[in-house]
């Protein structure tokens, strides 16, 4: 007789269409070589869901777009220590039938700097971590061998980081390529070889190599974009980025400001973009440090023009722009007067079109008037911007500088 396939009440093995299965494996066994009797074996789950569920590797899980967006660092305090220099090497060649074959120990080898680089697909500073160590260079060695110097450690770091050290700035990388080199690596030592003179044709002295440079630096992101959008908390500057581009701040129906900026890309035809920045909202008195004033005024300096969002729906609303102008220029002089265009948000409400005249009357220039939740003459914004980017490259290429690209 065939003996019966066996299976054991302890397998998790899943079949689809079948019931649920438990079978002794008693058949075809002697006595003696039975197992213990299961009292009440487990079932066998037959559910596909179930078996997907168990078949699921384990590991993290992708963070959302709203928490990558938490880790938005502007802000990094960093120790730098080049590396070592390698020691140099006393010893003296060895060779049968040569006594006297003089000294040949190599010297070590330099350290490794310590080089800040800027790279574009960096966008913030959470990366960058609070020590770095460089590579340290190897010890001398005998035959004259010199050691091999440490390779140079590069840190990644975004376009437009401020670097300094205590109160005084030692470097600005505000564009593609830049470096400076934040620790040297110390010098390697020198072997006994290096010391060999008339007067001393068998020195044994060699030098240890020097330590690597150590510093302190603070580094400071200030976003680079073409356009930066300053406003007053809930003007609608989140909104209206997303509406602009594929940018997507935090929006929500009740009062908030964002505390971190975000950079969408407007797409023009001929392949040219246009970065626009979404500064975290101001208020009175942020030149001097209110309310996280200056963390989020430093933002609008790297930008070229600026775009003033007006929320229409309050009474007197000319007098934001105002207040806007005074912060700005007495936080930098003369950051006030950059190229900027006034933009009345929230035209979909009932109050704000009543403001709309009064607003003009008393700006005496352009507004454009739009909603960022309806989209009404988003259109005229698109074709301003692309007015105010123009102007910004010729004013550039006529003092012969390269216009920033995104």
């Amino acid at each position: 007789m065939t003996p019966a396939r066996l299976f054991s009440a302890r397998s998790r093995t899943m079949f689809e269409g079948v019931g649920h299965w438990a079978l002794s494996m008693q058949a075809g066994l002697k006595p003696s070589q039975l197992p213990p009797r299961q009292v009440s074996p487990r079932l066998l789950s037959v559910g596909c869901a179930d078996h997907a569920k168990h078949q699921e590797l384990p590991g993290k899980k992708p963070l959302s777009e709203k928490k990558l967006k938490r880790y938005f660092v502007d802000c990094r305090r960093v120790l730098v220590c080049g590396g070592n220099g390698g020691a140099g090497a006393s010893c003296f060649h060895s060779e049968p039938r040569k006594e006297f074959g003089g000294p040949d120990g190599g010297d070590g080898g330099n350290g490794g700097h310590v080089i800040l680089r800027v790279d574009q697909r960096v966008k913030s500073l959470s990366s960058v971590l609070s020590r770095y160590q460089g590579f340290n260079g190897e010890d001398g060695g005998s035959k004259n061998c010199f050691g091999r110097s440490g390779a140079v450690l590069y840190i990644q770091v975004p376009v437009g980081t401020l670097v300094k050290e205590g109160n005084r700035v030692v470097a600005d990388l505000a564009h593609l390529g830049d470096q400076y080199i934040a620790a040297l690596g110390g010098a390697g030592g020198k072997g006994n070889r290096f010391f060999l003179a008339n007067d001393n044709r068998a020195p044994v002295t060699c030098t240890p190599g020097q330590p690597g440079q150590q510093r302190v630096l603070h580094l400071e992101l200030k976003t680079v974009a073409h356009a930066g959008m300053v406003g007053f908390p809930n003007a609608g500057k989140s909104s209206l980025l997303r509406a602009l581009s594929n940018a997507r701040p935090a929006v929500a129906a009740y009062p908030f400001t964002t505390l971190k900026p975000h950079v969408g890309i407007v797409h023009y035809e001929g392949h040219q973009q246009i970065a626009v920045a979404d500064i975290p909202g101001l208020i009175r008195g942020a030149h001097q440090n209110r309310g996280l004033g200056s963390a989020f005024l430093r933002h609008i300096e790297r930008c070229r023009f600026l775009l003033f969002v007006v929320d229409l729906s309050l009474s007197e609303p000319w007098t934001q722009v105002d207040d806007l102008k005074y912060e700005l220029e007495m936080y930098e002089e003369g950051l006030s007067e950059r190229p900027h265009a006034i933009i009345a948000n929230k035209i979909d409400l009932p109050e704000a079109r009543a403001n709309l005249s009064q607003l003009r009357d008393h700006l005496g220039q352009e507004v454009i008037a739009l909603s960022a939740v309806t989209g009404e003459n988003l259109e005229q914004l698109l074709l301003h911007l692309k007015v105010l980017y123009d102007a910004y490259l010729e004013a550039e290429r006529g003092r012969g500088r390269e216009p920033l690209k995104w």
